[in-house]
């Protein structure tokens, strides 16, 4: 912590592409995935301080890693890290075009960074950092049921509410008629008393969306989540205006210019934008601000991404009016489990169906340097 006036002047910014294997079978409706990856990003200050941020990196870590640490960080080095706006701008000058894809993913991990660097320096938690509205532990959904044979769909809802959980995101698929029938099945597992939602990863054409919308409404399904492609926004006004089971979306959604479309006609009823893909915390708090203020809610999506993001996401849970719930990962994933000395937003450190929000300075947590060693892939 900074105990007197200081400019936290950034020395150094260092990014290290990972990846590990996760559990077999796990499966959406776009395939079958054996592995996850991320970019750690680390921020140095010449007073000895150092935060640590995570950018989605999907596919090709090492080429974000590589322009994080080649186009990014010299327009970062002798700057205050308390100046996040305004390099944040800077950052987003480094490509002409409309923002999106890699360059706001790889500015996600830096912005988050800065914010955990800013909080240690102040020794406080990011989330009153942001004017948190005081919560310690917030409500969260087990994510997520795969999509695969019918047995194997009921096994995990079965293995899901023994941890506790009282909300569960089921993946569906094509065809139809096996999707609605999966969606059946869960619900008989579980009963009527345990949330539901339905995530689809825009595997159905619009009346196909419909179809299952229609099914999932008379299951008493929560939310169907990104049925069709994000970027068909015409598609979701249609859907909003003929099924009645609320619709989710934003995942795929990298600025607030982007969740704007979704949000102001209030085309979805929750809005879930991922902090390692938009822009970091700087953006995703403008888009959970933006969402308060059109009465949608903001629920984080976290996905297959790793501990910082969670620690992140978590930070903005506690401190959004918006919030609704916490997207908790209950299949085991290193990158989240073993990246950090303690574990944060996994399915062991569910209390009464809550996940704690870390209390330390910035984003509360340490990272596991030997995990780090482990699963880096330069």
């Amino acid at each position: 912590m900074v105990t007197e006036m200081s400019k936290l002047q950034i020395s150094d910014v260092r990014a290290i592409p990972l990846t590990a294997n996760i559990e077999e079978g796990t499966r959406t409706s776009q395939g079958v995935f054996g592995a996850v990856s991320m970019v750690l990003v680390e921020v140095s200050t010449v007073d000895g301080i150092t935060g640590y941020g995570e950018s989605l990196a999907r596919f090709g870590p090492r080429a974000y890693a590589g322009f994080i640490n080649e186009v990014l960080a010299p327009k970062l080095v002798g700057q205050s890290a308390f100046d996040i706006r305004r390099l944040w701008q800077q950052m987003r000058s480094a490509l002409s075009g409309r923002s999106g894809g890699m360059l706001v993913e790889a500015i996600a991990g830096v912005d988050i960074a800065l914010w955990d660097t800013v909080g240690k320096a102040l020794g406080q938690p990011v989330h009153r950092l942001l004017g948190g509205v005081g919560r310690t532990h917030v409500d969260c959904y087990a994510s997520s049921i795969n999509w695969a044979s019918l047995e194997k769909m009921e096994e995990q809802a079965r293995q899901v509410v023994s941890l506790g959980f009282k909300a569960i995101k089921v993946k569906l698929g094509s065809p139809v008629a096996r999707a609605i029938e999966s969606a059946q099945r869960v619900r008989q597992v579980v009963g009527p008393g345990i949330q539901l939602g339905a995530d689809a990863n825009w595997a159905y054409s619009l009346d196909q969306a419909v179809a299952v919308g229609h099914a999932l409404h008379a299951l008493d399904y929560w939310f169907f989540e990104e049925p069709i492609m994000p970027d068909d926004v015409a598609g979701y006004a249609h859907l909003r205006k003929t099924v009645s089971v609320m619709l989710a979306a934003g995942e795929s959604d990298y600025t607030v210019a982007h969740a704007a479309q979704l949000i102001k006609d209030r085309l979805v009823g929750i809005i879930q934008p991922d902090v390692a893909r938009a822009g970091g915390i700087s953006e995703t708090r403008d888009i959970a601000a933006l969402a308060h203020a059109f009465n949608v809610a903001y629920a984080p999506h976290v996905g297959w991404s790793g501990a910082v993001c969670a620690a992140a996401s978590l930070q903005l849970a506690a401190a959004m009016p918006a919030f609704t719930s916490f997207e908790c990962m209950f299949i085991a994933n290193p990158l989240r489990d073993a990246l950090t000395t303690l574990p944060v937003g996994a399915a062991t450190s569910l209390v009464d169906g809550q996940l704690p929000v870390p209390q330390g300075p910035g984003l509360g947590v340490d990272i596991n340097w030997d995990a780090v060693q482990r699963y880096r892939v330069d």
